[in-house]
């Protein structure tokens, strides 16, 4: 069978291995042909894996476990033998390296991969698009910036409000909200999930988004902070005709940048890693739908032989995270300076 005129066994993106009974390095020009297992009549036990369309039916029938199987002739080595089909199943085609002309057609799990060391960027390139990971990323990325968002206007608000906004009841109401941090989130999964079915959010991203806006440590960690400023400041504001509004975002928030940044990265390493909830709210048939955590999960299955596509998808998923916590680094210092200060 001829190959393709774009393919090219030279091609160094394309994975090598070998077989049991040569040592030339094939090529994988194809990991997904149909695939037929031939038997021959006089050596049932012997398998043959050609290619789906090799074969020509000699109009005989024999009987397999008391199942009539159409006889096919086929070519091996140069010789014609008569076999009969035990199953059509999948697999790839392999090209010889020293000789185009030699090909293979194999079970990709039956063949031993060439290992190769060193630096392949192939490897993101296929887990982004082959393995649709670029999809996942995409939606992590989406819903991530939209939690951290909301987190962090959320807990200003609220955080400012608890600190210098008196009124009747705002003791023991931050009490109570600041006491649902005790809840675990797995008492709170199944009226979530009802919750999320009743308005039609689930299999979607609105449910991994809008329930997390919302954070009682945010606005706790926001309300120490904006306590820990002089109140002095607000009153030479207020003097000046300055409203609650202007203070909070032209004076408060910029003094608490070193708060927003501790929240922010606390914010985006849990949106970001969330797993669980994921896992039960969005559909395991609806990859569009998936984020980066389940589309990791779902590559170590399906993929656990090629640890080059694993590995690869792992480091996609660690280097926004590890560069957030260095850029943040400075902020954490800061805000652990500041809150030692009277």
């Amino acid at each position: 069978m001829l190959l393709p005129d774009d393919v090219d066994v030279s091609d160094e993106s394309l994975p090598l291995f070998t077989f049991p009974d040569s040592s030339t390095r094939f090529a994988l020009v194809d990991n997904d042909i149909s695939v037929a297992e031939f038997r021959p009549l006089d050596d049932i036990d012997r398998i043959i894996r050609l290619d789906v369309s090799s074969g020509d039916k000699t109009g005989d029938v024999v009987t397999i476990d008391g199942d009539e199987e159409d006889v096919f002739a086929i070519e091996v080595d140069g010789t014609t033998i008569e076999a009969y089909r035990s199953r059509l199943t999948s697999g790839g085609r392999f090209v010889s390296l020293d000789d185009p002309a030699d090909e293979r057609v194999e079970l990709v799990n039956l063949v031993e991969p060439v290992q190769q060391f060193g630096p392949r960027l192939e490897n993101f390139e296929e887990v982004l698009i082959d393995k649709n990971l670029g999809r996942s990323l995409t939606n992590t990325v989406l819903v991530t910036i939209v939690v951290v968002s909301g987190q962090i206007v959320t807990s200003i608000l609220g955080g400012y409000a608890f600190a210098r906004i008196k009124f009747k009841g705002r003791g023991p109401l931050f009490l109570l909200y600041l006491g649902s941090v005790m809840v675990p989130f797995v008492v709170l999964i199944i009226p979530l999930f009802q919750l999320m079915l009743q308005v039609g959010w689930l299999d979607n991203l609105s449910a991994l988004i809008i329930p997390f806006m919302f954070s009682a440590y945010g606005t706790f960690l926001m309300r120490q902070f904006f306590i820990s400023i002089p109140v002095e400041i607000e009153e030479a504001a207020l003097l000046d005709n300055a409203s609650r509004w202007k203070i909070l975002w032209r004076i408060m928030v910029p003094l608490a940048r070193p708060a927003i940044a501790t929240l922010a990265t606390f914010g985006f390493l849990y949106a970001w890693n969330s797993f669980f909830w994921p896992l039960v709210i969005i559909n395991s048939g609806n990859p569009d739908g998936r984020v980066l955590s389940l589309a990791l999960s779902t590559l170590g299955g399906r993929s656990s032989t090629d640890l080059n596509l694993v590995f690869a998808g792992a480091m996609i998923a660690m280097t926004p995270p590890i560069l957030v916590f260095l850029f943040a680094q400075r902020y954490f210092v800061e805000n652990s300076a500041s809150s030692g200060l009277k």
